[in-house]
C-alpha cells in the first residue's frame, strides 16, 4: 500500500486500497451457505498493524497528547487510547504502530487513522503504511457440553489438554491455521485469524467434531436443561401457592 501523508484536516482519499470485508448483517438471519451450523462466532478483538514511516519522539507525544501513558523503565511504547472505535494503540519510537480492541476490520482501520492523524497534529510527518490485520479473535457458543477428554485423546495430533494447568483444551488447526480454546460449557475462542473467513471457516471445520464429542447424560439421568425448567416450573409454582 503507498503511503498518504497525515496533514491535519486532510480528507482521506476513496479508492481499492481502502476497501475492507464488509460484515455480517445484524438482522438475525445466518446464511447456511457460509455457516452450515447455523452458528456465527463473533469478532471480539482485531489487532492491526501500520507504520507511521516518521521517527517518534515518546515523550513529546506523552505530554502533548490527551490519553496517553508512557513510562520507558516498564514499557518501550507509549500507550494511547480512544473512545470511538474504542481501541488501545501502542506506539513505537521508531514510527511503528499496533492497534487492538476493534470489532470489526473497518474500526480497525478508522482508529489506526485516528491515532496516525493525532501524531500528525503534534508536528510530526506522519504517513499510513503498511496497514495490515494480524490477528483476530472470535468466540462462540455451541450450547451443549463436550467431552475434552476423548476429543484430546481422539485428536492427540492437534489437541493439547492438561485440566491441572488450563481449563479448556487447546487445538492447533493446520488449515486454517487457527488456535480454538475448547471450554467444557461448550464455549469456545479462536484466535491466529488474518481474516475473519479464516474464523468461520475453522468453526465450521471443528463443529462437526465438537457434536461427535457431545456430552450426553448418564443412563437413568435427566438432561441438566430439563432439570433446570423443571425446577423453575416448580419455583413458580410455589410463588402462586396462597400465602397461610
Amino acid at each position: 500500500m503507498s503511503g498518504t501523508e497525515l496533514a491535519p484536516g486532510q480528507p482521506e482519499a476513496a479508492g481499492p486500497s481502502s476497501a475492507v470485508v464488509a460484515a455480517p448483517a445484524t438482522d438475525g438471519a445466518v446464511d447456511l451457505t457460509v455457516h452450515p451450523s447455523g452458528i456465527v462466532p463473533q469478532l471480539q478483538n482485531i489487532v492491526a498493524t501500520v507504520n507511521l514511516d516518521c521517527k517518534l519522539d515518546l515523550k513529546t507525544i506523552a505530554f502533548h497528547a490527551r490519553n496517553v501513558e508512557y513510562n520507558p523503565k516498564r514499557f518501550a511504547a507509549a500507550i494511547m487510547r480512544i473512545r470511538a472505535p474504542k481501541t488501545t494503540a501502542l506506539i513505537f519510537s521508531s514510527g511503528k504502530m499496533v492497534c487492538t480492541g476493534a470489532k470489526t476490520e473497518a474500526l480497525a482501520r478508522e482508529a489506526a487513522r485516528k491515532y496516525a492523524k493525532v501524531i500528525a497534529k503534534l508536528g510530526f510527518p506522519a504517513q499510513f503504511k503498511e496497514f495490515k490485520i494480524q490477528n483476530m479473535v472470535g468466540s462462540c457458543d455451541v450450547k451443549f457440553p463436550i467431552r475434552l477428554e476423548g476429543l484430546a485423546w481422539s485428536h492427540g495430533h492437534f489437541a493439547q489438554y492438561e485440566p491441572e494447568l488450563f481449563p479448556g483444551l487447546i487445538y492447533r488447526m493446520q488449515l486454517p491455521k487457527i488456535v480454538l480454546l475448547i471450554f467444557v460449557s461448550g464455549k469456545i475462542v479462536l484466535t491466529g485469524g488474518k481474516k475473519r473467513e479464516d474464523i468461520y471457516q475453522a468453526f465450521e471445520n471443528i463443529y462437526p467434531v465438537l457434536t461427535e464429542f457431545r456430552k450426553l447424560p448418564n443412563p437413568g439421568e435427566e438432561d441438566p436443561l430439563t432439570q433446570l425448567a423443571q425446577a423453575t416450573q416448580q419455583a413458580e409454582k410455589v410463588k402462586a401457592l396462597p400465602a397461610p
